[in-house]
């Protein structure tokens, strides 16, 4: 099978890093353009295809790396390239690869797995024990101009935009969540924070004929975005001057007193998982998307003496094929959460504008020559 790239590779291979300091910068990395040049796929390890990234997502995990550098026991430790919400165009393969053509329009997954622990063997590889999942340090990111991956985690994506395959990792997010929580039509759904992953949830709820969706934040700005996206969804700005308590019952009442059989949290603060388990009925389900701080405190016996069943979602597994149907299909519309778009050497002012609460930003994307 031909390994000859797509066109002329000219443009130096760079990256967007961060460092224990919280430094961002540019700077060119691997694999290098002289490699690409000259051996175009040669060198790639059985099974692995190079992909010239196109539209990069900034994640809230991005902005977490750079700003604490850490998020629970995952720490930057040394020079880390940042990003996994990538798609590219496929510019060359080991010759054992044989279902992926130079041209094809790719999404990545981002978390390479073992394949020999119990959660890989029985379904749930985002359990893996030996995982490397790109951006999550010590394995470097996707925010380059060229990246290696292997190929079976490289998804086609026909002729869908690369902006809209970028958005097929948060959208997975979402699709596990859905999944596991059991959100089935006519349930009453409470979704807690209307960033990013919140609002691509709430049109997953949508779809799936939840009735009635109220979702919560500190920010107007983003339930006024919530509205467009849904417009049948019932939006409430939290009041942090309330306690959890008081903050349920207003929730409830924006609900026109229905409370919900399941809240998705998708902040990981602390105090929003506390007033979605006041909110939630007798019975009913929290389900925690968010990441948050390594301990909290909770309210147990609300928990307890309602029956209500928290519960936790890590990443997701087995949702691209379906990510990929939904999208192509129309059934989720994501194209109104990317608010801002930079090219890949503007790479800091896209960190600065999805850092900054007031720029109102929802999904920023970094691209490098679209036009491929």
């Amino acid at each position: 099978m031909s390994t000859t790239a797509v066109k002329t590779i000219t443009k130096p291979n760079i990256g967007v890093f961060t460092n224990p300091e919280h430094k961002l910068w540019i700077e060119e990395t691997t694999p290098n353009l002289n490699a690409l040049k000259e051996k175009k796929g040669e060198g790639l390890p059985e099974g692995w295809v190079t992909v010239a990234i196109k539209s990069t997502g900034i994640c809230g995990s991005d902005i977490h790396f750079w700003h604490a550098g850490a998020i629970g026991p995952m720490v930057v430790t040394n020079n880390h390239i940042l990003g996994h919400e990538s798609a590219g165009t496929i510019i060359a393969t080991h010759p054992s690869v044989t279902h992926l053509q130079l041209g094809d329009r790719v999404a990545i997954e981002p978390g390479l797995i073992c394949n020999n622990c119990e959660p890989c063997l029985t379904g749930r590889y985002n359990g893996c024990e030996n995982m490397k999942f790109l951006s999550t340090p010590p394995v470097d990111g996707l925010l380059r101009r060229y990246v290696n991956h292997p190929a079976i985690w490289c998804h086609k994506i026909g002729n869908m935009s690369y902006e809209n395959g970028a958005l097929l990792e948060p959208l997975s997010v979402a699709l596990a969540g859905m999944e596991r929580s059991g959100v089935a039509l006519g349930d009453s759904v409470l979704i807690c924070g209307a960033g990013p992953i919140g609002l691509i949830t709430l049109l997953c709820c949508q779809a799936a004929g939840a009735c009635p969706i109220t979702i919560t934040d500190v920010d107007e700005g983003r339930l006024q975005v919530a509205s467009k996206l849904c417009p049948r969804v019932k939006t409430y700005k939290v009041n942090t001057s309330l306690k959890p308590p008081e903050s349920a019952e207003e929730i409830v009442k924006t609900a026109n007193g229905i409370r919900p059989a399941i809240a998705l949290e998708c902040t990981g603060v602390e105090s929003s998982v506390s007033n979605a388990i006041y909110s939630v009925k007798f019975g009913g389900k929290v389900f925690v998307i968010g990441v948050g701080k390594p301990e909290m405190s909770l309210p147990f016996m609300r928990l307890s003496t309602q029956e209500i069943d928290l519960q936790f979602q890590y990443r997701y597994c087995n949702t691209w094929p379906r990510a990929i149907r939904l999208v192509e299909d129309g059934v989720i519309d994501m194209k109104q959460l990317v608010t801002h778009r930079f090219d890949l050497e503007d790479a800091i002012k896209a960190f600065e504008t999805a850092g900054d609460i007031k720029s109102g930003a929802i999904k920023v994307q970094i691209q490098s020559e679209v036009d491929t």
